[in-house]
């Protein structure tokens, strides 16, 4: 009974450290750092160096427009911003809409092999210092350009990381996933201040032109391994909350449900791709926080919440303290509250009841995300989710 009462608090100790103990130890450690040396501050090399607005479009016809009008509305020199393209397959009139903005540059081609392959292609004509990659369904605040090239004048930084925003439409998905961000969001910036964030969202990310790498053939999730990449080369990922892609929410939680199962097998298979970033005696810092941020995150945790479930169950029945059966007591309800989040929220009557539903869905999808690896293996195109 021991053995099992040990591995239960080991299962309870990740499930703390993963949600609440690793954002109490960074931000208690950011202010030790900032306390100690004020941040930094770099002289401007260039007020405004040519930029590349990289967009990577899917049969996004009806949303041309929007996003056109939406670049042109960037406060940053026309002439130092160059807008390209680059479609994959598209079988609609993407294409031909594209070419109604004659500031743009659209490389098309008509096979379908993926975001990860149509980045690939686009960057081998990208002659600018810096590139910007954003989806096409985002929307960039006026000054998020220059923000994030402002960024770059600190010479450690390899990749800026812009913030998400979930715009919220009433709809049940727009809640639970503005509240994940929120949560990621806060985390990301206390990483930054820290010593790096820990990765960048396909929603905007930049990078300098001459750190690229191609990215593998296969590769799920694109935006990791870009920002992760720039690491292993002695970069950092800086975070502007600043500057933001604001996107629709996913149309309802089953098109949230497959946007999060696509997510979770990026990040497991990113965690096997990036395994060398665990290595503490080769990146240091950047190494405790890829465990602690990513690793625990979508590998181990999401097991642990189980395992504590069932092991407190055995201990319970094995005679163990009147404590134990009020912890497991406790885990039911919590369990319980998530099954009446599920079923009052088909109604849209959740309310707080969503945050336990909306848990346990993030978590469990992870397992989903280990078939949905295995079923895309080498194939980087998928089905996008639908949006309000």
């Amino acid at each position: 009974m021991t053995t099992l009462v040990i591995l239960f608090w080991i299962c309870i100790f990740v499930i703390f450290y993963t949600f609440f103990g690793y954002g109490i130890i960074v931000w208690i450690a950011v202010k030790i750092k900032e306390r100690k040396s004020p941040p930094e501050t770099f002289p401007v090399e260039q007020e405004y160096p040519d930029v590349t607005l990289l967009i990577a479009a899917y049969n996004e016809e009806d949303i041309v427009a929007q996003k056109m009008e939406n670049c042109r509305s960037l406060n940053y020199p026309k002439d130092r911003l160059h807008i390209v393209w680059v479609t994959d397959g598209s079988t609609d009139s993407t294409v031909q809409r594209l070419s109604e903005y004659p500031e743009n540059t659209v490389l098309h081609q008509d096979a379908r092999a993926g975001k990860t392959e149509a980045l690939n292609r686009a960057m081998h004509y990208v002659r600018t210092p810096f590139v910007i990659m954003t989806d096409a369904n985002t929307a960039l605040n006026e000054d998020s350009i220059y923000l994030i090239v402002r960024k770059f004048d600190n010479p450690r930084v390899g990749c800026v990381a812009g913030e998400k925003k979930v715009l919220q439409t009433g709809n049940n998905a727009a809640a639970t996933e503005g509240l994940y961000w929120k949560y990621e969001s806060f985390l990301k910036e206390l990483d930054d201040r820290l010593n790096s964030a820990m990765g960048a969202a396909g929603e905007l990310i930049a990078i300098r032109r001459e750190l690229w790498t191609d990215i593998p053939k296969g590769t799920l999730g694109d935006d990791m391994f870009i920002s992760m990449g720039v690491i292993r080369k002695g970069f950092k990922i800086a975070y502007c909350k600043e500057a933001y892609a604001a996107e629709k929410p996913s149309a309802d939680l089953k098109e949230e449900r497959k946007r999060k199962v696509r997510l979770a097998g990026c990040a497991m298979q990113n965690v096997l791709t990036l395994k060398d970033l665990m290595n503490p005696f080769k990146y240091g810092l950047t190494a405790f926080q890829f465990v602690s941020h990513r690793v625990l995150r979508w590998v181990l945790t999401p097991s642990c919440l189980i395992l504590a479930l069932v092991l407190n169950l055995v201990i319970v029945l094995m005679g163990a303290p009147l404590f134990y059966l009020i912890v497991l007591i406790l885990q039911i309800l919590f369990y319980l509250s998530a099954l009446a989040g599920m079923i009052l929220d088909k109604y849209e009557k959740a309310g707080i009841l969503r945050v336990p539903y909306f848990f346990l869905f993030s978590n469990f999808t992870t397992f989903a995300g280990i078939g949905y690896l295995m079923r895309n293996k080498g194939n980087a195109a998928w089905e996008k989710a639908k949006r309000s």
